[in-house]
């Protein structure tokens, strides 16, 4: 951080008190730009409905930090720096009103946003006193004792602009548009007929930048985790304030083949692909996670288009004193970071009536279905595949092959 030097006995000039306070705004700036970064971040400002309840909401206390320049304009003596970049602080310390109207049409709403947008501007002019060299008990009113008021401060602080969208159907999701250089912070709905705002009219904008964490919430790496199976695959919306997940995806496992009267092959191991993704709040992915084979191929495992790991081949059936070749096809992991292939299953072999089935492949993690011995005029199961994604072994005689194990989708943030 830059400092001024005065000397005992010198004369102070302006400038020595204006760069003080410029030197002071480019450190916090800087210090601001290394914990949050540039884009910009909002705190505070919490938006609720008035006690008592009315047509009105307030937005309390807060701040926001946004990326620009040092100085726009001339900071008294010193000139403007607009080539110089900054990280930059407005603060509201009270809190600021709205009135919000219902429509007037049965069966309709509008959605109010409330955008927010750091402002600067130069207050509180004053006729300042100017030393006058001719009579110093008599000082000048104002530069060249003209009388003129100049402004004594520079504020920053949080400008907030509620914008009305037009009447729609209720239920419509018709939020009026951010304009450029605000941020979208809420948006309050309001239905007609209706006469007070309540705490169920007002919601957060998933993208709204609020700080969700202070220091003493955070932990180290991730401290949440979102499991998705073939019966619990759907759509997952990204939580405030995350920007960056870690996904783990497996295939589903092929499935064994069955013995008829010889052995079946085993089925191949599903695919598995694990990495970083950078993702914005409020953004949603669909999720699908790929079944075990049963006498068929392990389903696809995908989270939206970020990464997928496909399912793993089916073993072949065997045949009379026959025995069915090993899924080849292993499954495969795509995305940025590590991607694995499955292990493809094992052929079944054996003479006369004396089988070995062939085993499952592995997957990421998981072991296939081992191997099952027996006579071909018998009736020996295949063992499944050990979930996520293992490939299940053959059956032997009249015995089915065994299942591959169901995918897995798991999401840490």
């Amino acid at each position: 951080m830059d400092r001024q030097i005065v000397y005992p006995g010198s004369i102070p000039l302006d400038t020595d008190i204006l760069n003080i306070e410029r030197n002071v705004l480019v450190a916090l700036g800087y210090l601001t730009q290394a914990t949050l970064g540039t884009t910009t971040v909002a705190d505070g400002l919490a938006c609720v409905p008035t006690s008592p309840a009315s047509m009105s909401i307030s937005v309390g206390a807060g701040s926001i930090t946004q990326f620009g320049v040092v100085d726009t304009t001339a900071f008294g003596s010193l000139p403007a720096l607009t080539n110089d970049p900054l990280v930059r602080m407005g603060t509201n310390l009270g809190s600021t009103g709205f009135t919000l109207v219902a429509p007037t049409a049965q069966g309709q709403c509008i959605n109010y946003l409330i955008q927010a947008s750091l402002l600067e501007q130069d207050a509180t002019p004053l006729v300042l006193p100017y030393y006058n060299a001719a009579s110093p008990g008599q000082p000048y009113s104002g530069p060249s004792n003209s009388g003129a008021s100049q402004n004594t401060q520079r504020l920053q602080s949080v400008q907030l602009e509620m914008k009305a969208g037009p009447p729609v159907a209720i239920g419509s999701a018709n939020i009026p548009t951010v304009d450029a250089g605000w941020v979208g912070l809420y948006v309050i709905t309001v239905d007609y007929g209706q006469t007070v705002i309540t705490g169920s009219s007002i919601a957060a904008l998933p993208a709204a930048p609020f700080l969700t964490w202070k220091l003493p919430q955070l932990s180290p790496g991730t401290s949440h985790l979102a499991v998705f199976q073939p019966t619990t695959q759907g759509t997952w919306m990204v939580p405030a304030g995350v920007s960056l997940l870690k996904l783990r995806l497996w295939g589903g496992g092929g499935a064994g083949g069955s013995g008829f009267e010889g052995a079946g092959g085993g089925g191949a191991g599903g695919g598995y692909s694990e990495g970083f993704y950078a993702v914005s709040p409020g953004q949603s992915f669909v999720v699908s996670v790929g079944n075990g084979g049963a006498g068929s191929n392990g389903g696809n495992s995908s989270f939206g288009n970020l990464a997928s790991a496909t399912g793993g081949q089916a073993g072949a059936n065997g045949g009379s004193g026959a025995g069915g070749v090993g899924g080849s096809a292993a499954g495969s992991g795509s995305g940025s970071g590590l991607c694995i292939t499955g292990s493809a299953g094992g052929a079944a072999f054996g003479a006369g009536g004396a089988w070995l089935s062939g085993a499952g492949g592995g997957a990421f993690g998981s072991a296939g279905g081992t191997a099952a011995t027996g006579p071909s005029s018998g009736s020996i199961a295949g063992v499944n595949g050990v979930a996520p994604g293992a490939g299940g072994s053959g059956g032997i005689g009249i015995g089915s092959g065994g299942q591959g194990g169901p995918g897995l989708v798991l999401v840490e943030w």
